[in-house]
């Protein structure tokens, strides 16, 4: 799977580097993101901006990574959200509990200082 995570102030940045984000890629980033918050790591920001498709299986992994951190005391949010994307996250009921920001900068700007 493409992926790559950088940190900055504090701000761990999750990049997605596929087009479609599906059950067969989950297992890597779903661990990626898991050992982050494991770690102790509290502002996450999964960046989707590559991504145009995800899968029910990434939407439940979502929130189980959801859950995962809002436990731990972390804060996880989705930035570069395309409107595909959004559109199954509204329809699942999913952007009731994850942050939407249509792009990095928005996002990273969410967390503040």
């Amino acid at each position: 799977m493409n992926l790559t995570t950088d940190t900055a102030g504090g701000l761990v940045i999750v990049r997605i580097g596929e087009t479609r984000l599906m059950y067969p890629l989950l297992a890597d980033f779903a661990t990626t993101v898991s050992g982050l918050i494991s770690r102790g790591d509290k502002k996450i920001l999964i960046d989707l901006t590559s991504v145009t498709y995800v899968d029910s299986a990434t939407i439940g992994c979502f929130m189980d990574l959801y859950r995962q951190a809002e436990a731990a005391g972390a804060t996880l949010k989705l930035g570069g959200v395309q409107k595909r994307v959004e559109t199954m996250l509204t329809m699942t009921g999913a952007h009731n509990f994850l942050e939407l920001h249509p792009d990095e900068a928005s996002a990273v700007k969410s967390f503040g200082s």
